[in-house]
């Protein structure tokens, strides 16, 4: 197993000591575990060098900032013929529309890869997915959600994507904006972000799976507390529809509040990593969204 930073990168074709990696604090780097890790200014480049062949899969959880960031990882695993099956957490729509305009390299290389394998998209555009069986016309897809988090500071990424979503703030600002800038801002706003009507791929996902035919049935928002673990709301999804006989109803998706965000992302990703390696060990090429397969459990 490989694991990296934008520090430097761990390796143990035998595992990695996941205690060594929880222990680690917000501002360490991978290159800092004991034995596996080594420092470098381009660890992707490092992962790439171990090669397909020791490699089943590999998950992308790394910063959407800039949107074109992970489309341009992963093309340089298709530059070196990285023959694998991927899968990321990725949000922004427009960033998406990237990653799905390389489905012919991916095909070239014999690569499998699944996108938007998150919480949303991810987890609540599955549901979505599974909600809309009821129904002959799905009306609207309402996603909001609630995130608590001690510390802004260890997830710092996170919190500029949703600041980019701001009527305010852009990509740009806030790729560009300083941690003193960002602490600012959170502080003029109690530590809570509330986010409405967000560019999130889940509009993308559903309109491809055929679920809405029109992107903009599909809303998402939610609120971030940067100050308390504790879900400042529950995390919803909420389906509306027209049954065959007429009636208008919705369906509900409620996350528990107790599951942490690290564990309603990753979960699922991981999940969709497997499934990603079936299509492939099957022969199913190129890149596809996570409302188009279902995720298989990791044990």
């Amino acid at each position: 197993m490989a694991i990296c930073d934008s520090q430097g990168y761990a390796y143990n074709s035998s595992g990695l000591d996941s205690s060594a990696i929880i222990s680690l604090k917000p501002d360490q780097s991978v290159a800092g575990i004991p034995g596996d890790g080594k420092a470098s200014s381009d660890s992707i480049a490092e992962i790439i060098k171990l090669g397909s062949s020791k490699i089943d899969g590999v998950l992308i959880t790394l910063p959407n900032l800039p949107n074109e960031f992970i489309p341009g990882i992963v093309e340089r695993f298709i530059t070196a013929g990285f023959e694998t099956a991927f899968c990321d957490a990725l949000k922004r729509t427009s960033a998406m529309e990237q990653m799905f305009a390389l489905t012919p390299q991916l095909k070239q290389v014999k690569s499998t890869y699944i996108t938007g394998a998150g919480a949303s998209p991810g987890l609540l555009t599955a549901a979505a997915v599974l909600a809309a069986q009821s129904f002959v016309e799905v009306q609207a897809v309402d996603i909001w959600w609630g995130v608590g988090i001690s510390s802004w500071e260890d997830y710092k990424a996170t919190v500029r994507e949703d600041i980019a979503h701001l009527p305010e703030y852009d990509v740009e600002k806030a790729t560009a904006m300083s941690d003193e800038e960002v602490e600012r801002l959170l502080e003029s706003r109690d530590g809570k972000l509330e986010l409405h009507n967000m560019e999130h791929a889940d509009d993308l996902l559903l309109e491809l799976a055929g679920v809405v035919d029109s992107r903009d049935k599909v809303r998402v928002g939610g609120i971030i507390d940067t100050r308390s673990s504790k879900k400042p709301v529950s995390t919803t999804m909420t389906l509306t529809g027209k049954t065959f006989d007429g009636k208008t109803s919705s369906h509900r998706f409620i996350l528990g509040d107790e599951a942490c965000m690290a564990a309603n992302v990753i979960g699922p990703a991981l999940g969709y990593l497997k499934r990603a390696r079936w299509l492939k060990d099957n022969g199913l090429y190129g890149i596809y969204g996570s409302t188009q397969f279902m995720p298989l459990m990791v044990s």
